[in-house]
């Protein structure tokens, strides 16, 4: 797979559990591995809401290294760890996808690393033809 192009961002966890922000594969599909609302160490954002945000944000940096943006997307996950923020993350979805309607999955989690933090997401994006991608 020496085509297969990785975004790192220093993320102290992607070194010591041994992962990649995005992977880019030769025919264009591009995986972003899971993002939460952290920013330079600390919790950006406190509700529901605004941690999704920040999160899809992160994972939007992640393509924008790839070439891609929000309207490559064609799949998202959103984990939250309380049926309660369905209604926030949902609502900030909508709003960062509306116009794109991709795919999407919520599913509810008992937590994350940081008991802080709500939501975690995960993005699937594609665009055929591009710089390292070939038509499928």
């Amino acid at each position: 797979m020496s085509d297969v192009r990785r975004v790192t961002t220093g993320a102290p966890w992607e070194e010591s559990f041994g992962y990649s922000r995005a992977v880019q594969l030769p025919n264009g599909l591009v995986l972003v591995a899971g993002c939460t609302s952290i920013v330079d160490g600390q919790i950006a954002g406190g509700g529901p809401y605004e941690q999704t945000v920040n999160a899809f944000n992160v994972a939007f940096g992640a393509l924008e290294e790839l070439g891609l943006g929000r309207d490559d997307v064609v799949r998202t996950r959103m984990y939250i760890t309380h049926a309660r923020d369905v209604d926030e993350v949902g609502r900030a979805h909508k709003e960062l996808f509306d116009s794109v309607r991709p795919a999407a999955s919520m599913i509810i989690v008992s937590g994350f690393v940081d008991p802080s933090l709500v939501v975690e997401v995960e993005l699937e994006a594609f665009r055929p033809g591009g710089e390292h991608g070939v038509p499928a």
